[in-house]
């Protein structure tokens, strides 16, 4: 399964559906997904203790690992763009239910929280979009939904966004990279190498309560189920979200969590 958006020739700025070439020809070609050739992400005692704080609204993956593995990488997508922009709020005016991402990164094999990792996250808006992609091809005119944001000392890298949408052949997602050794400087994360990639996935329940929503609702393409995701089925279980609903009305918003187990010495 392809990593590709769905192209609305009516609306110029849905992303057209990119030609996907052998992994490596290019920034944005597609790497191969290697979710059989790792195993899935439980730090126990941190995932324990988001467990009991996330509420009566928690929808989350059943039971817990007793210990750190590696999380399975998967498809970088054609839709990566290395701005590298370091921010917390990633929304700029986006419309959606307002998501709070945190995403705890943790060494597989020690199981310690990994502080100063810059956690690089993207995804599409509500009809399916990506930024910096119009009809025509690859341009630098937009940047929402992206951003980078280094772990503090939990190991924890926080986001303001938005619920993202869906677009066809694809479950809901976010895509995520992690950089180590690297620095910032003038608001851009330089250097260092990537340790991890792969995408993050929500709870069908709150998908189709989200779809419900405006704008989301006005989003014709067929919404795929991450049980027939391909990309999903290899290892996506592992990055499933913890979402825990901000009060009684989900358009008010939702936390989303996970934890991440990488090698940061990786380069994968």
């Amino acid at each position: 399964m392809t990593d590709t958006p769905h192209h609305n020739a009516t609306d110029p700025h849905r992303a057209p559906e990119p030609a996907v070439g052998p992994a490596g020809t290019t920034r944005r070609s597609v790497i191969a997904t290697l979710g059989g050739a790792t195993l899935g992400v439980a730090a126990l005692g941190l995932a324990a203790t988001q467990a009991a704080a996330a509420g009566p609204h928690t929808v989350g993956r059943p039971g817990l690992a007793a210990a750190c593995v590696l999380t399975p990488e998967q498809t970088e997508g054609p839709y990566y763009l290395d701005l590298e922009t370091v921010r917390k709020n990633i929304t700029e005016g986006k419309a959606g239910v307002p998501l709070t991402l945190r995403v705890t990164v943790v060494d597989s094999t020690t199981c310690a929280v990994l502080p100063n990792t810059a956690v690089d996250v993207w995804h599409c808006d509500a009809l399916g979009v990506y930024s910096g992609y119009v009809a025509g091809g690859s341009t630098p005119d937009t940047t929402f939904l992206r951003g980078v944001q280094l772990t503090d000392a939990s190991g924890v890298a926080e986001f303001t966004t938005v619920y993202p949408g869906w677009y066809v052949g694809r479950a809901l997602h976010i895509h995520v990279k992690t950089h180590a050794g690297g620095a910032v400087s003038n608001g851009k994360y330089h250097g260092g190498h990537v340790s991890h990639t792969g995408q993050l996935y929500f709870p069908e329940t709150y998908n189709t309560k989200v779809a419900a929503l405006s704008p989301y609702r006005t989003n014709t393409t067929t919404r795929t189920l991450n049980a027939r995701d391909g990309i999903y089925r290899n290892g996506g279980s592992s990055t499933l979200l913890t979402i825990t609903q901000v009060g009684s009305d989900l358009a008010k918003g939702v936390t989303g969590t996970v934890v991440l187990g990488i090698d940061p010495t990786a380069t994968p």
